[in-house]
């Protein structure tokens, strides 16, 4: 069991004015949902768990860890924070076949995955993401879900403590949008990964949201 404590302050500018983000989060839930509108923060709230973006104020502690307090001027690189995070647009590399994107989850430096390397950490996601028959393809052969499960795939090859999930589902279409749902719930269940997903979809509060972090404006909001 992971728990989760937020509290998270930044300002930013936007425009001619500022949009404050003020978030508080205590809890035990092993998935959590932030869920709100567009512009409601939930992305900045994401990026700030996954040390992409630093707070002005607050702390950050996941799992008995501190990852970030202001009063105690400590910050985590992301790198050193070990959750996997997985881009609205999935962010796979285009020269990367399937194979090649997975294990670039491995790399310790920049260069890339060799083609003709397989290690048996490759072969295993391969395999449980039905992806072996689409190792040699590149993304742009891939479909929406295929894409998906590539990019969950090299994720969790790192074995991450958490899985930090922005619009996992916002570019599939109805049908695969269910039928990702259920996968990605299944996957989350058996592996006993902590999952923080963003959505503004209320179907994703349905179905992973035992903790949802309902945001209004940057605020928590209480519908």
């Amino acid at each position: 069991m992971m728990d989760f404590d937020l509290n998270i302050h930044k300002t930013l500018k936007r425009g001619d004015g500022h949009f404050v983000l003020d978030v508080r989060l205590q809890t035990q839930a092993q998935r959590i949902v932030i869920f709100g509108e567009s512009g409601s923060g939930k992305s900045l709230s994401l990026q700030a768990i996954a040390g992409l973006m630093t707070p002005d104020q607050g702390h950050i502690r996941i799992g008995g860890r501190t990852f970030f307090d202001s009063d105690q001027s400590s910050f985590v690189k992301p790198q050193e924070r070990n959750f996997a995070y997985v881009a609205q647009d999935y962010a796979l590399f285009p020269h990367l076949n399937v194979q090649q994107n997975i294990a670039f989850g491995l790399n310790k430096t920049w260069r890339n995955p060799s083609k003709k390397n397989q290690h048996a950490e490759v072969e295993q996601w391969l395999q449980r993401f039905e992806l072996h028959d689409l190792a040699q393809q590149y993304p742009h052969q891939l479909s929406g879900g295929q894409k998906q499960r590539t990019a969950l795939a090299r994720a969790l090859i790192t074995q991450p403590k958490a899985l930090l999930l922005d619009e996992p589902f916002a570019a599939l279409d109805t049908n695969l949008k269910q039928r990702m749902r259920e996968e990605l719930a299944q996957l989350q269940s058996t592996l006993a990964i902590p999952l923080v997903l963003i959505s503004h979809d209320e179907q994703d509060v349905v179905q992973f949201g035992d903790e949802v972090l309902h945001l209004h404006q940057g605020r928590n909001h209480t519908p």
